[in-house]
Parts: C-alpha cells; sequence; structure tokens
C-alpha cells in the first residue's frame, strides 16, 4: 500500500472526469444512517472496477472524500492520552509513538468513493497502512479513557470503524 494516497487521489479524480461522472466532493458518509455495502478492496483494489460497476448501473454522481492527516488530530489524540487512565510510563510511550506520526501531516491518509442506488450506498475505501496502525494507537488510548461515549467515535467518526 502506498504511503500516501495523493497521486491515486489525482489519478481518480482524472478517471472520473474522462468518463464523464459527476463528482460530488463530500465529507465522508459515514456516521450518517444509510447502511453501507462495502466493496471487497483487499481482493480487487482497483478503483475503476467500482466505478465501472456504477456506471453500468447507470449511475453517474459520485461522492468522493478524500481524508488528509492534520497536525490537529495528532493534538487532539494527546489530549486525549492526558485523560487516559494509564501508568505515566505507557502515557510517556503512547506520547512518543503518537509524535513519531508527525511525518505523516499533510498526507492523504484515505480516500472514500460511494454512490446511491436502489435506496443503498455502495462504498469503496483506501486507507494506509499507517492509517490503520493509527486508530490501533487510539484504540488503546480509548480503552483506557473513562467513561467514553463509544457512539461518538474519536473525533466525531473521522475514521471508520471498518
Amino acid at each position: 500500500m502506498r504511503p500516501n494516497l495523493d497521486s491515486l487521489t489525482e489519478e481518480i479524480q482524472q478517471y472520473l472526469d474522462a468518463e464523464h461522472f459527476v463528482t460530488f466532493r463530500s465529507e465522508s458518509r459515514f456516521g450518517s444512517e444509510h447502511h453501507f455495502i462495502v466493496w471487497d478492496t483487499e481482493r480487487i483494489p482497483d478503483f475503476r472496477q467500482f466505478l465501472d460497476c456504477a456506471s453500468k448501473l447507470g449511475v453517474r454522481l459520485i461522492h468522493f472524500n478524500q481524508r488528509e492527516f492534520t497536525p490537529e488530530i495528532r493534538h487532539e489524540s494527546l489530549s486525549m492520552l492526558e485523560d487516559a487512565d494509564l501508568p505515566n510510563e505507557e502515557k510517556r510511550d503512547l506520547e512518543r509513538r503518537i509524535e513519531e506520526y508527525v511525518i505523516y501531516e499533510g498526507f492523504t491518509d484515505a480516500i472514500e468513493l460511494t454512490f446511491d442506488f436502489d435506496g443503498r450506498v455502495y462504498l469503496f475505501e483506501l486507507e494506509t497502512e499507517w492509517c490503520e496502525e493509527w486508530r490501533s494507537l487510539l484504540d488503546e488510548i480509548e480503552d483506557a479513557l473513562p467513561d467514553f461515549d463509544e457512539d461518538a467515535g474519536p473525533y466525531g467518526g473521522y475514521y471508520s470503524n471498518n
């Protein structure tokens, strides 16, 4: 997997334009009340096949979301860590691990394409490996937080639970 999905984002946009899709640059659709039908990116990671499926169904509108790893995300995780019920040594270790992610600031960590058809939302999502590792790190912190509201999720649903 690529460490940064910026070039793939450009490639997807060029393909959408060439195939005459209407691109709606949206916020992530996770966190909405929709039931998602998820494309198997493990076995078929090529976005073109997902978009060809939409085209064959007559769908022209594609929701396109690109997530960027920002300094605010890292800083918010440090704030969460302060509230975590952990021994100081574990907190220092987690803080060090969080600080290591400074090298990814400004990078695209995930791409989400969705389309609606027959009352359902179809989803294609790619994440970098480091994004998956970052979510595992957040899970460690969340597990140590007192009375964490699981419905809200970290960062208001910024990262999906998939």
